[in-house]
């Protein structure tokens, strides 16, 4: 996976399927937001607007599939393809 600096708030990270996908992580600081967006070919195809108090609850996953891979690896296991998704919080 390669990574490049949009600016001194940001990067974005080229897909593994080819450079025609990246995935762009800007910082915005004065919004309380972390912005990750989807590109395809120079177009923006969607964005998510993530909360700042929410960063260490994905760093948190990042970090925990991260240690699986590196176990996994050093085991010569491969990795899991996929990993199911967190329960959602009960809505009022």
């Amino acid at each position: 996976m390669t990574s490049r600096a949009v600016s001194a708030t940001g990067s974005i990270f080229i897909d593994a399927r080819g450079s025609d996908r990246a995935l762009r992580v800007t910082w915005h600081h004065e919004a309380g937001l972390v912005v990750l967006s989807m590109w395809r070919d120079n177009v923006c195809a969607g964005t998510f607007r993530l909360p700042v108090d929410a960063v260490p609850d994905l760093i948190d996953l990042l970090r925990s599939g991260l240690e699986v891979a590196y176990r996994g690896a050093s085991a010569g296991v491969p990795a899991p393809r996929s990993v199911a998704a967190p329960p959602q919080a009960e809505t009022a």
